[in-house]
């Protein structure tokens, strides 16, 4: 008997953890799942306990606080929802062919991940933790933006303006924003490639005398002048 008592043993304790696995993961999917449909904000511990069939005593033993929970959430979710390869557009030569192929792939993964990101995007300024769960993404996409100047010839202010568009163009909000005016994948990419590579272009002199801003102080400058003329 005492020679078949380690196995036995060993196999509790294997079969224990396997359970403990098992419920961490069926209470991190159901807070997903709640965070996706009403909200980080509106999501309660008790919910997530409801949601994944536990007692609450058991959700605080896998998880001690909310931030422990949100931080397995953040995790799972984006391992089960991978960004585009950033790889991928690295090895683009053409930093111009660069461009539109990212922003095409990144707006094909927010339609896909929409619900969500909606949600905790909106939630961020309510709860901390939600904030922080985003962290990742920023990061993705600071990297993203990164990769998408190599080989871009912009300094000084035009290097600013540049950067500010890409970014822009880069947001979850500018996607949602387009989509949600019936704007399609491909257009919205199009159309956003555009204001970057606008952004990355400088003007001819010609056009920096005859832009909208110079020509309306040029007219009221001769329509104050007029009056005295005459």
């Amino acid at each position: 008997m005492s020679r078949e008592s380690p196995p036995k043993r060993k196999y509790e304790l294997k079969k224990r953890a396997e359970e403990m696995a098992e419920t961490r993961l069926r209470i991190t999917e159901a807070a997903i799942e709640l965070h996706g449909t009403i909200g980080p904000s509106r999501t309660t511990l008790s919910a997530v306990a409801e949601e994944a069939g536990v007692e609450r005593r058991t959700l605080y033993r896998h998880f001690p606080t909310e931030a422990d929970l949100f931080a397995a959430c953040s995790t799972h979710y984006f391992t089960a929802n991978p960004w585009p390869d950033l790889g991928n557009w690295r090895a683009i030569r053409d930093p111009h062919q660069r461009l539109e192929r990212a922003l095409y792939e990144l707006y094909a993964y927010y339609e896909r991940t929409e619900p969500m990101l909606s949600n905790v995007l909106r939630d961020a300024e309510l709860v901390d933790v939600a904030r922080d769960a985003l962290a990742p993404l920023h990061a993705y996409l600071e990297e993203a933006a990164e990769i998408l100047t190599i080989g871009r010839q912009v300094r000084g202010r035009r290097r600013q303006l540049f950067g500010g568009a890409l970014r822009h163009a880069l947001a979850f909000s500018t996607w949602r924003s387009l989509s949600s005016n019936g704007i399609g994948r491909s257009d919205a990419a199009t159309l956003t490639a555009a204001l970057v590579e606008g952004a990355a272009t400088p003007q001819r002199r010609s056009d920096q005398f005859n832009s909208p801003a110079r020509t309306a102080t040029g007219g009221n400058a001769q329509a104050r002048v007029s009056p005295s003329a005459g």
